[in-house]
């Protein structure tokens, strides 16, 4: 069974590994980044275990515009308490967990915690590949970003909240 929580600091070296197994290098965070995540918004920073191994994680910054943009991946600031969009900078399973309902997981208790903080969307870049994984979980593809983040093309995903 899969237990989803927040993040600790103590997690730092099975992210990185799980995070190197799914992203290219141009495209994998950084320990240190990882690290500033864990430190500033370890509120929307959530991991997946099985049988109390990492096999899973998603992690982002609230924004205050709808989209993504490259300054993320270096900049990070505390989340506001109430509002903006979560966006989604990592969403990464290891590969031997893949296809069993983890990402989809992750993404619902992250979208779950963002109507509770009143966000006003959840916001993600993808390659084309994954656009129907997303689609599938009622995002919208709003075309090419303008993002070059690991010289990759990567596709705007946006998923309004109801917060009524």
């Amino acid at each position: 069974m899969v237990k989803i929580r927040k993040v600790k600091l103590e997690d730092l070296p099975e992210l990185v590994m799980i995070e190197n197994l799914c992203f290219r290098k141009e495209e994998a965070a950084t320990r240190d980044a990882f690290q500033k995540r864990i430190q500033y918004i370890s509120d929307s920073f959530l991991v997946a275990e099985v049988e109390g191994v990492i096999v899973g994680l998603i992690n982002g910054p609230v924004i205050e515009k709808p989209y993504i943009t490259d300054d993320l991946f270096s900049e990070i600031k505390v989340n506001p308490a109430l509002g903006g969009h979560q966006s989604v900078l990592g969403l990464a399973v290891s590969p031997d967990f893949q296809k069993r309902g983890i990402a989809a997981a992750l993404l619902s208790h992250l979208e779950n915690e963002a109507q509770l903080h009143k966000r006003e969307s959840v916001t993600l870049t993808c390659k084309e590949e994954l656009i129907g994984f997303y689609e599938n979980h009622g995002y919208v593809n709003k075309g090419i970003s303008s993002s070059n983040h690991g010289g990759v093309i990567w596709y705007n995903m946006l998923k309004n909240l109801s917060n009524s």
